[in-house]
């Protein structure tokens, strides 16, 4: 399901709401969402699901450190590289 199937489900749903109403409430809800999670909080909709904030960069880091690793071991030197 897009965001535009939303806005679609949300005007058909709710009568009297024009499809440009529908849009204007589906991205203040989405941006309301996005600047919780920005300042660290977590989002929990009851009987939908929760969200929690994610910082990419240090996933970035644990991935590229476990492709670092992998690396070695294929390498077969198993050394521990100075830089990793």
């Amino acid at each position: 399901m897009t965001k535009a199937d939303i806005v679609h489900a949300l005007h058909d749903r709710l009568t009297g709401l024009t499809k440009r109403e529908a849009a204007v409430l589906v991205d203040a809800v989405f941006e309301i969402m996005k600047e919780t999670l920005g300042r660290g909080e977590k989002v929990k909709i009851s009987g939908f699901g929760n969200f929690v904030p994610r910082d990419k960069r240090s996933a970035l880091t644990h991935a590229y450190r476990a492709l670092a690793a992998r690396m070695r071991e294929a390498v077969g030197t198993g050394e521990e590289c100075a830089t990793c």
